[in-house]
């Protein structure tokens, strides 16, 4: 095995790297120009982050979400200024293998954190349209009670039983959310029986007129009484009115005063509030009750006495009338 000369391989270093410093002398300019560019748009990135990261937190009350934008616009600026540096030193080739090196990362870790990303973008776009506020109350994927905490990814609700539910974004993005709050008022509807022989009008009337004058009340006018339909004991009717939601006096404080305001009303104007009503029928075809079954078994029992007066079965004071008469 022969081994090259030892002045053949200095030559070729030397000449190697005489071309490279020709190159680095030649393109020298050029690098202190792309230095100053990648300089300048660092500059400008904290520039435009501290105007933006102001403009954020005005527009959007979670600090996470104005952040995480802010973060995203001088990354932006500060990548475009490192790619605008390598293409004016020539190495547009680098820019490319970059690019397509982001992309192909970017691909796989969109797939490898699908539901982690999923739920961050559901956060973001829930921050920018703002369906609800911390504090305001909200219904879920069967979750009902007021937010706690707005996150990226998750989002904190405490419910009326007292327990912490975690929401993940993506679930309040994709299905129907209720916001309770956002309107500031609520209906309440309490149904109640009366009597067949009771006036519906009458019982509508003095209903409506005590719920009227309840202070908790608002939108006076809506508040009414409405007959829902024929129950098997009662006429069914249903009382609606509005409140102030979420309010003082609360929820169910104002459902329990309509309910006992509403018995009492009743009983002042002896309104009829009837219990479960049965009536036994003991024919398959349904002609027949019990009050005619024991009208037919007492004439039969009598028209049988009247044919055989001396069978044992009389009763007792069916033969103490026979010895009187």
């Amino acid at each position: 095995m022969e081994f090259p000369n030892i002045d053949d391989v200095y030559t070729l270093l030397s000449d190697k790297l005489e071309s490279w410093l020709e190159q680095a002398i030649t393109l020298l300019p050029n690098i202190v120009v792309a230095f100053l560019i990648a300089i300048g748009f660092g500059l400008l990135a904290k520039i435009v982050g501290k105007w933006v990261g102001k403009l954020m937190r005005r527009t959007f009350e979670s600090r996470q979400i104005a952040g995480l934008l802010t973060s995203i616009i001088k990354a932006v600026i500060v990548v475009a200024g490192i790619f605008i540096a390598l293409d004016f030193v020539g190495l547009s080739g680098t820019v490319t293998s970059l690019l397509a090196g982001a992309g192909i990362v970017g691909l796989a870790i969109g797939f490898a954190f699908q539901d982690m990303t999923e739920n961050f973008i559901a956060g973001v776009a829930m921050g920018i349209r703002k369906p609800f506020d911390i504090g305001d109350v909200i219904e879920a994927d069967g979750v009902f009670g007021n937010v706690k905490e707005i996150n990226l990814r998750n989002t904190l609700v405490e419910t009326f039983y007292g327990q912490l539910e975690v929401i993940p974004n993506k679930i309040l993005f994709r299905n129907i959310l209720t916001n309770y709050s956002y309107l500031g008022y609520r209906r309440i509807e309490v149904p109640v029986g009366i009597s067949y022989a009771d006036d519906v009008e009458k019982a509508a009337e003095v209903i409506t007129e005590a719920m009227r004058e309840k202070d908790y009340v608002i939108k006076k006018d809506e508040t009414a009484v409405y007959a829902e339909g024929f129950g098997d004991s009662s006429i069914n009717l249903l009382l609606w009115f509005w409140i102030r939601y979420p309010g003082d006096p609360g929820f169910m404080v104002v459902r329990h005063d309509a309910v006992v305001t509403v018995k009492r009303v009743l009983e002042e104007n002896d309104i009829l509030i009837p219990f479960p009503i049965r009536t036994l029928d003991f024919n398959s075809k349904g002609s027949d009750n019990l009050d005619n079954m024991l009208t037919s078994a007492s004439k039969s029992k009598h028209s049988k006495a009247q044919e055989n007066p001396d069978s044992p079965s009389l009763d007792k004071s069916e033969e103490g009338d026979g010895v009187d008469e």
